[in-house]
This record gives structure tokens, sequence and C-alpha cells, in this order.
């Protein structure tokens, strides 16, 4: 970076989401020069508004997607070993309904996806009787017999921050709330305009740029390449709705409807339970995506069919939606558009690659084919690294040095309790959680809840706080309350306030 600000790099990633993040770690820890730029905050979009599953996605083994669902089967086992503190194991259940999937499709459903992949932490499928079984407490009597299978959970927010903290480790340079304004070819070079919020412009020179926009990935590539393009986006909306916790029981539910989609109610923040996804075509402003009334009333009344206290509207503590940047196959039903990715690269003069499609549990695969075609262009040959190394603060070992995954996790929480004693125990799995073995930036050297600085609301201390600011890129109450945490939901609603009247207050 020259004294202006202006940066020379190879690789240029345009997109904070957990692609762009994802491809910026990979390119940096292959000794790449890399510049992230996002012009909002990291995971702001789609990124932090899906069903937060690490999952090989079952009901696609119906859209005869295989081989997608044996690849994302294989990154859940790789993930999980990966951030064992931002992922867990979960397991779902089925129950059988009647007029829909038979018994005998589930089970030979459940049989595929338990062996399309090699599977080492997570247990098989296996039928239950939901008259004894914990799961069947909470629902409908009519629901008698039903399946439970294993899957994963995701925070996904913090996995797109985990993956541009190890990018930033690795030498690239994450700006957040800095839009890439304008890039043109110029000889074998990339010249790119940045806009950073407050109006103030840096230069970027790149050798490569990475169009990893997601739902603004067509808009970008015909801003900088005029033209048809061989691939575009199709935008999917979905929506979620919050409700306080319906059951008390750790298992989801995957439940079917009649029109052939399915949702999941999935057990969420300790007193919540998470009810989603919808699926629909959306032609607004990827930007201000928002849940309409139909689909909190689509949500209710699917939950309602199975469970024996109906939800309501009036239920619904918080909802979120966003728009899942496709790749457009021509599917006539949003649900059925793939949720695999391709790429398209334009290596005319200075390359380009546009990524278009994707889901959160193939994003580490998605990176490294990704830099494995611009790596060449670039004269490197460093190979791939990524599928046995950590996320920051994932390095969470058992008894034997490579005893590393989820099985250990509950181990490593007990330990730093009684290590950090002096903090109320439920905030120190939150921290274990978030931060995995990287909870001593936040704790540092303290001994005391006093070090900790003021509790700014309840549950966030001053000592956390300014971690996100200087870690992890966070500059307001949005980003530290429903983003780099999900305290919002159990905050009153003018908890922000006080966070950002903090932040101005810090930044002085």
């Amino acid at each position: 970076m020259d004294k202006a600000g202006n940066i020379a790099c190879d690789v240029l990633v345009v997109g904070g989401g957990v692609n762009g993040a994802g491809i910026a770690r990979d390119a940096a820890g292959r000794g790449l020069s890399v510049v992230l730029c996002e012009k909002d905050d990291l995971a702001s979009h789609t990124s932090s508004a899906a069903t937060k599953l690490i999952h090989g996605g079952l009901r696609y083994l119906e859209q005869y997607e295989f081989g997608l669902v044996r690849k994302a089967l294989i990154e859940r086992e790789v993930l999980l070993r990966a951030a064992p503190h931002i992922m867990w194991p979960m397991r779902f259940v089925t129950p059988v309904d009647k007029g829909q999937r038979p018994a005998w499709m589930i089970r030979a459903g459940l049989f595929l996806y338990d062996h399309l992949a090699r599977r080492e932490l997570l247990p098989g499928s296996e039928g239950i009787d939901l008259r004894r079984h914990a799961a069947g407490a909470p629902l409908k009597s009519d629901f008698t017999r039903g399946f439970v299978y294993s899957d994963g959970w995701v925070d996904d927010a913090r996995l797109v921050v985990l993956n541009a903290i190890d990018a930033a480790s690795k030498g690239a340079h994450v700006f957040t709330r800095t839009a890439c304004e304008s890039a043109r070819r110029q000889g074998e070079r990339w010249e790119a305009r940045l806009r950073r919020a407050d109006g103030s412009a840096m230069d970027v020179s790149a050798r490569c740029i990475v169009n990893a926009a997601g739902p603004w990935a067509s808009r970008f590539l015909q801003g900088t390449n005029p033209g048809p393009a061989d691939k575009s986006v199709r935008l999917i909306k979905g929506s979620h709705i919050v409700v306080r916790r319906l059951y008390d029981h750790p298992y989801a539910y995957i439940f079917q409807h009649p029109d052939g989609r399915v949702v999941f109610a999935i057990p969420y923040e300790q007193d919540f339970t998470l009810i989603g996804t919808t699926d629909l075509e959306y032609h607004g402003d990827a930007g201000k995506v928002e849940i309409d009334q139909a689909e909190i009333d689509y949500l209710c009344a699917l939950s309602s069919r199975y469970f024996s206290n109906p939800i309501t509207p009036a239920d619904v503590v918080w909802s979120y939606s966003g728009v899942r940047p496709l790749l457009d196959d021509e599917s006539s039903d949003a649900s059925d558009v793939t949720r695999d990715y391709t790429f398209e690269l334009d290596d005319k003069g200075a390359p380009m690659l546009s990524i278009f499609g994707g889901k959160i549990t193939t994003f580490r695969k998605l990176a490294e084919q990704a830099v494995d075609l611009i790596a060449p262009k670039l004269g490197n040959s460093h190979g791939p690294w990524t599928v046995n190394a950590c996320l920051p603060g994932g390095d969470v070992h058992g008894p034997l040095p490579d005893n590393r995954s989820v099985l250990e996790f509950d181990r490593f929480v007990a330990g730093l309790q009684k290590q950090y004693a002096w903090l109320p125990a439920p905030l120190v799995a939150r921290y274990a959680r978030a931060y995995g073995t990287r909870i001593h930036l936040v704790i540092d050297q303290r001994s005391s809840v006093a070090a900790m600085g003021a509790q700014i609301v309840p549950g966030l201390y001053e000592a956390e706080a300014v971690y996100w600011i200087d870690h992890e890129w966070a500059t307001t109450a949005t980003d530290m309350l429903w983003r780099r945490s999900k305290l919002g939901l159990h905050l009153p609603a003018d908890a922000a306030i006080a966070v950002d009247a903090w932040i101005t207050e810090f930044r002085k």
C-alpha cells in the first residue's frame, strides 16, 4: 500500500460473503497477495440469511443431484473438524405424514444419504416411534412414526468472519463498507476504484478479479464487461421466522408440505425455535429483502400442521429474509433451482473469475476450485491446503493430538469454565462457541468481571466490543448484535441505541 492508500495485488475479491471470504482465505494461504472489498458488512446479506445448516441437502436427492449431495456430505465432515466452535451436530426428525412421501421412500432416501459419502463423526439414520420418542411429545397425536438422521448446524455470519480473519492473518487486506465502484482492464492488469462509506476513494491495481458479489454478480460482470454472459444469477427469496421455544428436547424437525416443499423447525439461541424457509422468485432490490405476510402465514400454517400447539403470526418475535443468488438453470419452480455452483472465467487479458450459485456447506470446496483456476494464470503453483486446516479458533483437541473434531467440544467448554470461573458459566460457554481457542483475545489477562469493562447492554462487556472492532471489522450495533453475535434476539429493541452510543464514544 502506497502513501495515498492505493494497493497493487494479485487478486481483488469483490464480495464479502462466504464465497468471497473463503476465496480470499484460500488465495492468501497460497501466497497470493489479496484485497477483499465488501460494500456493506461481512455476511450482511445472503450469508447471514441462511437456515444455518451444514448439510448434504436430503431433498436434493429427489432432484437427482447426487453429485451435489455427495460433495456437500464430504464437506460436512471437513467443516465439522475445521470449526467445531461455530458448528455442531444436530439430529433431525421427519415425521411420516399420510398423503406425503411414504415411509419406504423416506427410508430409501435416508439410506442413500447415509452412504453417499464417508461418515465418521455423525450417527446414521433410524426409524422411531413418535409415541415413545421425545421428539413426538410436541407433535399432534396423528404422527406416530418417523425417522431421525444427522446433519450439522453453523453460525453462518461467524463462519464468514472467521474466513476473513484467516485471510487477513495470511496477508490479505480486508475492506468492509467499501464498494468496487469501477474496474477496467489496462494491459495485463485490472485498475479498480474502491469507494469507502465516507466517500473517500482507493485505487487497486490487480492481476485478477474474482467476482463473488452474490446477488450482484451479474450486474458487476455487466459493468466491467458489457455484452451477453454465458451464465446468470436467479434470485430466490428465502424467509425465516423465530418464535419462543416450542419444545425442550435438542432435536430439529424437517416437515413435508403438500406443495412438495420442506420446512425446518430448529432449536435456536437456547430460548427460541427457528422456522424456515420459503422459496420464492425475487425481482426486487437485493439489498432490501423483507419477509411478507404471506410467507409468515405459510410458515405458521405448515408448522401448525405438525405441532399440537398452533403457531400464529402473533408468536413471531423476529424474522429475516435473504435472496439466494442461484445459477439460473431455467427450472420452472423456484424450489427446484440447483444449489450447485459454477464458474465463468474470462481470461481475454487480465483474468476475471465470476462465481454463480453455491450453498454455504460447499463454500470451502468452491473456494478451492476457484483458486485452482486462477492460481496458474498468476504463476502460482501452490496446491490446495484448506481441507485439513482449522478456521481461527477451531483447533480444539481431545486427549490425543490428532483427535480434533466437534466431539471434543463439550470437554473444551468445561475446561474453560473451570479456568475462567470468575465469569458466569453461560457467558464462558457463549465465548467458547464464538471464539473457540481465540477466547483469550477477548478475556486477555483479565481476572475479574470488573476488568472486562462496563456492561454496555446485558451480556455485552466492553472487552468483547473492543475485540469486535479491533479484530472483526465491526463498526455498528447491528454488526455486533446481529452478526458477530445474536445478542439482539435476547435484548430490548432499544439495545442498539446504547451500543451505537458506546461505539461513538469509543471512537472519540
